[in-house]
């Protein structure tokens, strides 16, 4: 939508509550009286949530934060590629809560109510404020099926975002899987530090103090996410000895310049945050008009190496549709007969082994 139609009386205002109707899209001037009735029926399709420091980042409706989370009349436009469960969750989750789809690893989906809701979400089929959450029963049946599963190493804590739940339910969610002997690992995938950097708070990362290993994968897809309110989220994390990730989506209109690409991971990299998966855009319904085609991904990857540091280098990677697991995209830098490489610049040079002349 174009910004020039949408009056400003809301854009510059501090907001004090996350913005989940239609009727509130407009009174804070991100969406027009004339586009209502569309967006009321993606509201009741798809959930929207905007929390106060995520809103407060908006300086336009299509700028690249608007764009990730103000609901668009397009959402009703379902493409001929596009699938309900791109990547195989529902084909591959033995039992409520859990997917299953690496032999080492497995992730559990405790609830399915985020901070706010990305309109590309691959999950947006399942998410929303009002469902997912897993009750004791279920939580005993998926953490029994952990136990008997002993190739499981790592559990990866998703949904949904599990930084969206009390500080009492989350500690006992990471006492429970922390007691399984075979599970060395548990990972926690969450926008909530930089979406909602109100709720890191000390009872929540007393919650995640655990024997194993705790990593965190943070969702980002612009540098300026990067809030002051943010980084000292990230910061307070890191304290208490919990390394962090950084994990983003290549969207159309957010990120798909090599200028924008390399703010947020040098934004990351000043936050102590590792850039580790950049993804390609999953072809959930309604989100065609955030498509980059992976060549042009690969260009922008390739743009960036060489200009910014390794520690700021993520894996760009595709999610196969159907539950089949991520695969690196490139760019490549070797030739197919593996006897050269190409340097930043496209020149080329051979590799040398014992058997080279």
């Amino acid at each position: 939508m174009s910004s020039s139609r949408i009056s400003a009386a809301g854009l510059n205002s501090a907001h004090t509550r996350t913005l989940r109707t239609p009727e509130e899209l407009v009174n804070a001037g991100f969406v027009t009286h004339g586009t209502m009735p569309a967006i009321g029926e993606v509201a009741e399709k798809y959930a929207t949530a905007i929390p106060p420091a995520f809103a407060d980042l908006i300086e336009t409706p299509d700028d690249p934060i608007g764009l990730q989370v103000i609901p668009s009349p397009d959402e009703l436009v379902v493409a001929p590629h596009e699938l309900a469960d791109p990547i195989g969750d529902d084909a591959l989750s033995p039992v409520p809560g859990i997917v299953h789809r690496y032999a080492d690893r497995a992730l559990l989906k405790p609830l399915l109510i985020c901070p706010l809701y990305c309109r590309f979400c691959f999950r947006r089929e399942h998410v929303g404020p009002d469902g997912g959450l897993l009750d004791e029963e279920a939580l005993a049946v998926a953490f029994q099926w952990l136990r008997e599963n002993s190739a499981i190493r790592e559990v990866i804590l998703t949904g949904g975002d599990p930084l969206m739940l009390s500080s009492r339910r989350l500690e006992h969610i990471i006492r429970e899987l922390a007691s399984i002997p075979h599970v060395t690992t548990l990972r926690i995938h969450s926008r909530v530090p930089l979406a909602a950097p109100e709720k890191i708070t000390d009872a929540l990362l007393d919650a995640m103090d655990a024997d194993k290993a705790v990593w965190m994968v943070v969702h980002a897809n612009h540098a300026r996410e990067f809030s002051a309110a943010g980084r000292e989220a990230l910061r307070k994390i890191q304290r208490r000895g919990i390394p962090v990730l950084g994990q983003s989506v290549l969207l159309r209109g957010v990120n798909n310049n090599e200028a924008a690409l390399e703010d947020l991971f040098r934004a990351m990299v000043e936050s102590r945050m590792k850039p580790y998966y950049l993804h390609q855009l999953d072809p959930a319904p309604g989100t065609a008009r955030f498509h980059v085609p992976i060549e042009e991904g690969r260009r922008l990857l390739a743009g960036l190496r060489g200009r910014v540091t390794g520690l700021a280098w993520p894996t760009y990677v595709l999610d196969i549709p159907g539950g089949y697991g991520k695969v690196p995209l490139g760019p490549d830098y070797v030739e197919p007969s593996l006897s050269a490489v190409s340097d930043p610049n496209g020149q080329r040079h051979a590799i040398r082994t014992p058997n080279s002349q």
